[in-house]
């Protein structure tokens, strides 16, 4: 066995003890207000980073950032362990409905946003956009203090945020609040809302950080486990197919349930795995060479290899070649799933749903047996790892296993625009973000009732403000000649930016004006 793995299985070995409350089920055991977890000796530190348009991008593009991913896992360090994590999880609705609906004002525009607000609220409650997907890195080493965990983490956080930023990928660090917060959506769904948690009034208090997350009651089976009224269920990935496509993971993760898949990575340095791989390849050469003796002293002479002693041979020679010719690296992963259900019924439908999509790819997906409640301590990002289940694999098998898909829209108080093509999603975005806020304005109805009804459409140009009046004609965009005419009902003050020309149709004259 190669020497990193031996010492990281040594190291991972937990002494199992048998949980009196169900707040002994979370294993962790201390945690500081910068997220940093304690598990005994080992500590965990978790970042999130925003999804990219991986799904929809051109073959050139989709190869650039699986190369840029491929140096991602290639920069892992070979002392500590990486979690990677997609959550759906379902959509706070107190929450969109605080950051997306538009709140009543008392006046005759009221109806028109009640029907907005409706229309909103029917979109959200539709199956194929209630769930939102976040990703997470989780970092996790064995170390004698938190002095020594946090110097680590320094390091490695801030490796894997510039590598994530080149990938056009936004990285941020969480803190204790953030990672309970997970935990807590996942143990109490339905109750996203209803967090509360402070760390220095709970110490103040002598109150346990597990008690804020815990879930009213959890009951293990064999094949399954009741975590308050909800069916939760974990899968592993046992057998893998000879070439998988890299969108096996997001189909995976499209099922509109609320659900965690994790890939674990063990690095291994690359002199043993070296070391290692030149150890098999030594001997299957013995094995061929024994085969073809027996066979010349029994006279046959003109005997062919075996295939599968010549297959393991082109194998392991490919392996090597990766390594040594090709900076690939040798790494140990597990693949694990849990999602929940609201029945029994819906949890064995989705899971043969599950099963059926790793299948179409030539992959098996199984349920754990009696060891359900070490996969759910595996499949949360908590950093632990309780499967043993590992596969050898090199940077390019380990990449095609994408956790990217398309890159969601959600800007705090912004406006919906639209469903997104791949995840269906809304798309709510706030334009004064953008680096180039394109965009026209209009002016309200003149206070004179007399006065005629002027609708400002303004360009954001080079020095230049135009009015709609004077282009709503024209089938080209303006001139330099067009200024804006100066009136009663002037509109109002736009900062000078150099963007390019956006062109659109002018609006009328006696539409009801902008609420």
């Amino acid at each position: 066995m190669i020497k990193t793995l031996q010492n990281t299985l040594k190291q991972d070995k937990e002494r199992f003890t048998v949980p009196r409350s169900v707040q002994d089920i979370i294993p962790i055991r201390r945690i500081w207000p910068d997220g940093v977890f304690q598990f005994g000796s080992k500590y965990s530190k978790t970042l999130r980073f925003s999804d990219i348009n991986y799904a929809i991008a051109s073959k050139e593009d989709k190869t650039a950032m699986f190369l840029s991913y491929s140096e991602l896992l290639n920069a892992l360090d070979t002392g500590s362990t990486t979690k990677i994590t997609i959550n759906n999880k379902r959509l706070d609705r107190r929450n969109f409905e605080q950051e997306i609906l538009i709140p009543p004002k008392g006046d005759d525009l009221d109806g028109g946003r009640k029907e907005y607000n409706a229309m909103l609220l029917d979109k959200v409650t539709d199956s194929s956009n209630s769930v939102v997907q976040e990703r997470y890195i989780t970092l996790s080493v064995h170390k004698k203090n938190v002095e020594e965990a946090r110097a680590f983490f320094d390091r490695t956080v801030h490796d894997a945020s510039s590598r994530l930023n080149h990938m056009d990928s936004h990285c941020e660090e969480m803190d204790a609040a953030d990672r309970l917060h997970i935990l807590h959506d996942f143990y109490r769904v339905g109750e996203e809302s209803e967090f509360r948690f402070d760390l220095r009034e709970n110490m103040k208090n002598g109150r346990s950080f597990k008690d804020a997350i815990c879930p009213d009651s959890m009951e293990f089976k064999k094949d399954h486990f009741i975590m308050g009224g909800k069916y939760g269920r974990v899968l592993f990935l046992k057998e893998y197919a000879s070439y998988i496509k890299d969108s096996m993971i997001n189909e995976l993760t499209s099922l509109n349930r609320s659900l965690m898949l994790s890939i674990d990575i063990i690095p291994v340095p690359t002199d043993e795995a070296v070391r290692e791989m030149q150890n098999r390849l030594l001997g299957v050469e013995t094995n061929v060479t024994n085969w073809q003796r027996r066979q010349n002293a029994n006279n046959n002479f003109s005997a062919v290899v075996p295939y599968d002693l010549e297959q393991q041979r082109k194998e392991t020679r490919e392996m090597l070649d990766d390594l040594t010719t090709r900076d690939q690296r040798m790494m140990f992963a597990v693949v694990t799933l849990v999602h929940l259900a609201d029945s029994k019924e819906e949890l064995d439908s989705d899971t043969e749903t599950l099963q059926s999509i790793a299948r179409k790819h030539l992959c098996q997906l199984t349920t754990l047996n009696w060891q359900q409640a070490d996969g759910l301590v595996t499949a949360l990002p908590l950093g632990l790892r309780r499967i043993d289940a590992l596969r050898t694999l090199t940077t390019e098998a380990l990449a095609v296993l994408m956790p990217f898909k398309a890159q969601e829209i959600w800007d705090r108080g912004g406006v919906y625009y639209g469903q997104n093509a791949i995840s269906k999603n809304l798309i709510v975005a706030d334009r004064s973000f953008s680096t180039a806020t394109h965009s026209f304005w209009a002016s309200p109805a003149p206070v004179n009732p007399s006065a005629p009804r002027r609708r400002w459409c303004h360009w954001r140009c080079p020095r230049r403000t135009i009015s709609s009046s004077s282009i709503r004609n024209r089938s080209t965009a303006p001139s330099s000649k067009d200024w804006a005419a100066r009136s009663s009902t002037s509109p109002p003050h736009l900062p000078t930016i150099s963007t390019p020309w956006i062109w659109s149709r002018a609006m009328g004259t006696e539409r009801t004006p902008w609420c």
